[in-house]
């Protein structure tokens, strides 16, 4: 199961800097995305990765118990 919430975890950090970096127009592929320079992609991809972290924490948290 520990090894479930990292997977998990890392998925989410992960497509969450994608979506920052096609939202910022740092990263446009491919080019007929919808998410390029679309600022509320970057706010949705912060949002993933902060969760993708605290599932992290959480995980970390529930291994140690």
């Amino acid at each position: 199961m520990v090894k479930f919430g990292y997977f998990v975890a890392g998925l989410l950090i992960l497509i969450g800097v994608v979506w920052m970096g096609q939202g910022s127009g740092y990263f446009p592929y491919p080019e007929e995305s919808f998410m390029i320079n679309q600022t509320p992609w970057v706010y949705w991809g912060a949002l993933a990765a902060i969760v993708g972290i605290v599932v992290i924490v959480v995980t970390k948290n529930a291994q140690h118990r």
